[in-house]
């Protein structure tokens, strides 16, 4: 990797770490789908006109299913589930679960032939799912099948997003893409924005709390954020975009230990351990495979 490779790398890592923390404290207050429009609402206010003056919303108007489908897996549906999900877990373990995004992109590779699994691959796999069990085994407990099942949709939808974008909206500028995604997001959730921000009533405190963790999450956490996710994507590929996932968990269960005093259980410094080993040997480059007869015999990339 190069060395803006690395240095994109670790910024994704540590902004797309703190999210966690923030989330937790706004859905204590505010309902996940209000949550959801309040930050795509603002992060589209900053991105939009910006996309706009440099002409990079009219080229998306041939791509809008890909577009459309991008927004949905990776913006509208998981931060609703993530959303919901922390109004049950704390925000370190919804962080670590989370690493098991590049698990699912490894699968992925697979079974869209983009990419194989030797023994190595499989071998991480099957660790980095261990380490999942642990954490749900240890830590998330029986009475939270809601939460893990939609905790598993985000990291399916955070796994194929990269996909999407690679394959179908990589010739289309960047700042466009998410621009959209992020005003789509917030024109589907204003019917229960409206419904349900009139009906709170919050005490100068929360107020204060919820005002900070929305400015956060949408010029940090997401306009910013984005920005420097396709340029990471453009650096190092889809696949290994995926693996800021390594760094993520370390920032969210630091931040919520110092702000929220959430412990550091078993279940955590033994999940932690597995899924990162897991993910870091399950997204290895495999070897290129070597056939006899490179006429006939079809071409699998690596």
């Amino acid at each position: 990797m190069s060395r803006r490779g690395w240095l994109l790398f670790l910024a994704m890592g540590l902004i797309w770490g703190v999210p966690y923390l923030f989330i937790k404290l706004a859905v204590t207050h505010v309902p996940p789908a209000s949550l959801v429009f309040l930050r795509t609402g603002l992060g589209a206010l900053i991105l939009v006109p910006l996309a706009a003056a440099r002409g990079q919303l009219r080229p998306l108007l041939p791509a809008w299913r890909p577009v459309l489908a991008y927004t949905a897996v990776e913006v509208a549906l998981p931060w609703l589930l993530l959303n919901d999900a922390e109004t049950r877990l704390t925000s370190s373990l919804a962080g670590l679960l989370l690493a098991a995004v590049p698990l699912v992109g490894a699968v992925l590779g697979w079974v869209t032939r983009t990419d194989r699994l030797d023994w190595r691959r499989v071998a991480g796999l099957a660790i980095g799912i261990g380490g999942v069990a642990a954490l749900v085994g240890l830590d998330l407990g029986s009475g939270n099948t809601r939460a893990l099942l939609e905790m598993a949709g985000v990291a399916v939808g955070y796994a194929v997003g990269p996909f999407i974008l690679a394959r179908y909206l990589s010739h289309l500028p960047g700042l466009g893409v998410v621009a959209a995604s992020l005003l789509l997001t917030a024109i589907a959730y204003a019917a229960p924005a409206a419904l349900q921000l009139p009906g709170l009533s919050l005490p100068g405190n929360a107020l204060a709390q919820v005002v900070g963790s929305v400015v956060v999450l949408a010029v940090i956490c997401t306009a910013i954020a984005f920005l420097t996710f396709f340029k990471l994507i453009e650096e190092v590929g889809p696949a290994r975009a995926t693996v800021i996932t390594y760094l993520n968990p370390a920032v969210a269960v630091a931040l919520g230990a110092a702000f929220l005093g959430e412990p550091f259980t078993a279940g955590i410094a033994v999940g932690f351990v597995l899924v990162l080993l897991g993910s870091a040997l399950a997204t290895r480059r495999s070897r290129p495979v070597v056939t006899p007869d490179p006429v006939t015999a079809p071409t699998r990339t690596s």
